[in-house]
């Protein structure tokens, strides 16, 4: 569970080659997470979710979500597969190239010594992507840990990671296996043959190496990953893998010399996914899409200067920088099964870059943080085309190149915040920042059971403007923040209905009885408002409370574009969510912990007509420490096996998360 920040950050201690967080970030809305908050949880997207309104696009976490909706968003403001917040690990964006997901299970958690989430804080040095926010990655630098553990159906984890200096280079390695069974998402009376697991199996590793020369740190990374999983219907699975390759270099600022970063990644993936469609006694599928590859490279570099000016009066830091992304990327698939064969093939795909340069300042005296930047971006979509096929003659059905596209974006932020005493602080913020649409809602088609969804080569990037107050009260034992924010996204981009089943569309093809056609489209604007309370009271040396509520008001206005959505909430954006929780540790070896995660309400679909129920879960863990460097660990996921829908079809059948859950582990740690 996250600790709400003190009015100053706590300090990050910098070895290996990145620049420490900027003096300017805690004017900010930062949520800091280090590594004890994040042991108890064994996917890096479950422990990001101790904080209200931070989730995928979906209620199902890693451990059953299909690759291509485990993008993650901030404030529930509008979650969408795609995510729109950047995630990076020591600068190098996490997201993938073709479809701006996260595969969370490419870092376990074992491998972090800790995360900042910096929620609305717009572009700023981060760049295209941090629309909602950004979720900023630091891997370990010293010491090792080694988790094992056992669950319930099937489900089995070995992670490790650890760094040792053999001479003048150090090594940071990490690696995870975990496989699973899996639970079937589709309960009762309403699932049927054709109703599976959703089984799961991930490898991953990496291996960093860390030189110093002069007075630089030089960091060179490799990793690799991939991950298998049912999608809960006989015939349906994904396949999702990749690798990275990065260096950076780094000298740290002081007071007598600048500090800087020179940064270069290259990061390939590629996804396979078969859809089905579900007969309407859910008995069969039938074959209907086998996106066979998605071959996709990413790479980018980045740089920056940074100087700190302390004097008797102030304390000065500027940042100038710039940085550039690329992307290429292309879907192979068949599709139009009929008489036991697929009759279509299809190639989609194009290019995406954008680069940009910014310059970031601080000024802190006395009580008195004041922060702000401005960058100016320029993005381009080009090489963009979809080629259809009959498989059987091999002559185009469809040929379409896409125009090639570009413009500029300027964006900037400013803060303010004021220590008043007592341990209080009070802050002001203003931003904008903005999101290119990736290559996948740019060039994709995709299918979900019955339902349909259409690419759009035309789409517009998505730009933000938000403003926000915050209070923050540290006392002795206890911690008390609150802030209020408002949010608006021009030209969001959102799965718009534009036709029902049982019909055939252009383009689309047959969609069956009990689907939906949906288009992605700069539908207008989503304004939202909200407020966020934190707080965390230790009642004891040996009890702590802890709590936290969102509430998130977001209303879509679909203007001409699409009329029908005025007044709507976006998809997937539940106005309230909560997390509460107590740790107790009755004697010196033993301790207890509650979680309570709880949200309100979400819609399913676009035109909010599939209500998911509001649902909550409590998860028990108990750990017992053999040794200060070994301790043995129970838990009880869901202990009430509550159902918590996470999706809902056009004939009405809902999918549930998975239900209680017993697990247990051992975790050796140095």
């Amino acid at each position: 569970m996250q600790i709400p920040p003190p009015p100053q950050l706590p300090d990050v201690v910098v070895t290996s080659a990145r620049l420490p967080p900027s003096e300017g970030e805690a004017a900010f809305s930062v949520i800091r997470l280090d590594a004890d908050d994040l042991r108890a949880q064994q996917r890096l997207d479950e422990a990001l979710a101790s904080v209200p309104a931070v989730s995928l696009f979906r209620r199902t976490s890693s451990l059953a979500a299909n690759p291509t909706t485990q993008g993650i968003s901030l404030r529930a403001i509008a979650p969408s597969g795609a995510g729109r917040t950047l995630v990076t690990l020591d600068g190098v964006p996490v997201n993938d190239p073709f479809g701006g997901w996260v595969v969370w299970s490419q870092i376990p958690t074992e491998s972090l010594s800790g995360l900042d989430i910096v929620r609305g804080s717009g572009a700023g040095p981060y760049g295209a992507g941090a629309l909602t926010g950004v979720i900023a990655l630091r891997e370990r630098d010293a010491g090792w840990v080694l988790g094992a553990s056992v669950a319930e159906r099937g489900g089995g984890r070995l992670a490790g990671s650890g760094a040792t200096a053999p001479g003048p280079v150090r090594l940071v390695a990490s690696g995870l296996y975990e496989t699973s069974d899996g639970y079937v998402p589709v309960r009762g009376a309403a699932a049927g043959a054709a109703d599976t697991p959703l089984d799961l199996e991930v490898r991953s590793a990496s291996l960093r190496a860390d030189l110093a020369v002069a007075a630089a740190v030089v960091s060179l990374r490799a990793a690799a990953f991939e991950e298998e999983r049912g999608s809960g219907l006989a015939g349906a699975r994904a396949t999702a893998s990749g690798n990275l390759l990065s260096a950076t270099a780094a000298v740290q600022p002081r007071a007598d010399r600048p500090g800087w970063r020179l940064q270069a990644w290259r990061r390939e993936s590629d996804l396979a996914n078969t859809s089905v469609a579900v007969s309407a006694d859910r008995a069969t599928t039938t074959p209907a899409n086998d996106q066979y590859e998605t071959p996709a490279t990413g790479w980018g570099l980045n740089a920056a200067l940074r100087r700190v000016i302390v004097s008797g009066i102030a304390r000065v830091e500027w940042e100038l920088g710039a940085d550039a992304r690329f992307n290429e990327g292309e879907t192979r698939e068949r599709f139009r099964y009929m008489a036991g064969a697929f009759t279509r093939d299809r190639i989609a795909g194009g290019e995406t870059s954008v680069a940009g340069v910014y310059a970031e300042g601080a000024w802190n005296s006395g009580p008195w943080l004041v922060a702000g930047g401005v960058r100016y971006d320029g993005w381009r979509n080009e090489n963009g085309r979809r080629l259809e096929r009959d498989v059987a003659t091999g002559l185009p059905t469809l040929d379409e190149t896409d125009p090639g596209r570009s413009g500029e974006v300027v964006s900037a932020r400013l803060a303010v915040r004021r220590d008043i005493g007592g341990g209080r602080a009070l802050r002001l913020a203003g931003y904008t920042g903005f999101r290119p649409a990736t290559l996948n809602e740019l060039h994709r088609p995709f299918r979900v059971g019955n339902d349909l969804t259409e690419a759009n080569a035309a789409l517009e990037p998505e730009r933000l403007s938000g403003a926000e107050a915050g209070w923050a009260w540290t006392g002795g034992r206890a911690s008390l923040t609150a802030a209020a924010f408002w949010n608006r996204i021009e030209d969001a981009v959102v799965n718009v209905t534009i036709g029902q089943g049982p019909a055939v569309f252009p383009r689309a093809g047959f969609v069956p009885a009990g689907g939906v056609l949906r288009q992605r489209r700069n539908a207008g604007t989503i304004e939202a408002t909200g407020v966020e309370l934190e707080g965390r009271f230790e009642l004891t040396d040996t009890l702590s409370l802890r709590a936290a509520l969102s509430a998130t008001d977001a209303r879509i206005d679909g203007g001409a574009r699409a009329p029908q959505l005025t007044g709507l909430r976006p998809a997937q954006a539940p106005i309230w969510s909560a997390v509460a929780g107590v740790d107790w540790r009755p004697v010196d070896r033993l301790s207890l912990a509650a979680d309570l995660q709880w949200e309100s309400r979400r819609y399913e679909d676009d035109l909010n007509s599939r209500v998911l129920d509001a649902a909550g879960t409590v998860d028990l863990r108990a750990e017992w420490e053999m040794t200060p460097s070994a301790a043995l660990w129970l838990a009880a996921d869901n202990l009430f096996d509550a159902a918590v829908e996470t999706a809902e079809t056009g004939t009405g059948v809902a999918g549930f998360g998975p239900p209680r859950t017993l697990s247990a582990g051992v975790r050796l740690s140095r």
